[in-house]
């Protein structure tokens, strides 16, 4: 499946919701089923800089795709990088990098954040999209 197919499926799922208040619960659920991240892993290198909350987030190379796995100590922010993960992680770096996060938008997610949880979110998408680079430039 390419990005933009899993982006509209997670469009399409908080679209089935009718308030807020299922959608963060959604969002929960999706946090428990992250890839989490080996202990070793969980080290301030790996953490996202700018999230109110710990988010821990590592990624490695897999056949020439990026895979992904994080943790966070906080359940509404590991829905969040879990939601990420699932949009980006095995893919090329080249897909991740040319991705556009405008679904992010269309689902509501920024508008119904906090502002640090907002600032938080672009974090982890600045994060996932500088390991994309990193391993591209190592691809090149």
């Amino acid at each position: 499946m390419t990005i933009e197919s899993i982006q509209n499926e997670i469009i399409d799922e908080f679209s089935m919701f009718d308030d807020w208040m299922q959608r963060y619960e959604y969002m929960i659920e999706l946090g428990k089923s992250l890839p989490l991240i080996q202990e070793k892993y969980k080290t301030d290198d790996n953490i996202i800089k700018g999230c109110q909350s710990k988010v821990w987030v590592h990624a490695e190379m897999n056949d020439d795709k990026l895979v992904f796995t994080a943790d966070s100590d906080a359940i509404i922010t590991k829905g969040i990088i879990a939601i990420l993960i699932r949009a980006f992680s095995n893919h090329h770096p080249s897909e991740i990098i040319d991705a556009n996060t405008n679904f992010i938008d269309e689902i509501g997610l920024k508008e119904h954040l906090s502002p640090t949880r907002a600032n938080g979110l672009v974090s982890m998408i600045k994060q996932l999209k500088l390991y994309a680079i990193a391993y591209q430039t190592q691809l090149n």
